[in-house]
């Protein structure tokens, strides 16, 4: 007979555990310290696509019981909890990050193109006395 692994998280199968580990939360006394809510989100903010199903499993191993075994009450606090976590902290897509880094890289090469167009004495074809007719009259 195997003994039993000490370490394993409840409720917890391998796909989901291995997500997990990958966001520091390794055993039991991890995911106690952490909370259900922030262990989830840890893993959304990995670029893990989690379901509710971890965030309850979570939930139940912490409070020693299967997650189908949770409240309504408690599932639907859990996801309130996990929502505006989100609110204050939005997840970005991969994309949502790449067309933010597009546009703050355009911006700063237009600004440079700027910069580059206008020499400090004039161009090269603007008249010589435009913007001093005030001293010639």
């Amino acid at each position: 007979m195997a003994a039993k692994d000490d370490s394993k998280i409840r409720n917890v199968g391998p796909k989901s555990a291995a997500w997990l580990r990958q966001v520091g939360v390794r055993t039991q006394e991890d995911l106690q310290r952490l909370g259900p809510v922030e262990a989830f989100m840890k893993v959304k903010r990995a670029g893990f696509r989690p379901s509710l199903n971890l965030l309850y499993s979570l939930a139940g191993a912490i409070e020693n019981c299967h997650w189908a075994d949770l409240p309504d009450e408690r599932k639907a606090a859990l996801v309130q909890a996990a929502a505006s976590d989100e609110t204050a902290n939005p997840i970005k897509t991969r994309w949502q990050k790449q067309v933010e880094r597009s546009e703050r890289g355009d911006a700063s090469e237009r600004a440079q193109a700027e910069e580059e167009a206008e020499p400090a004495g004039g161009g090269f074809l603007d008249e010589p006395d435009a913007g001093n007719d005030a001293g010639h009259e």
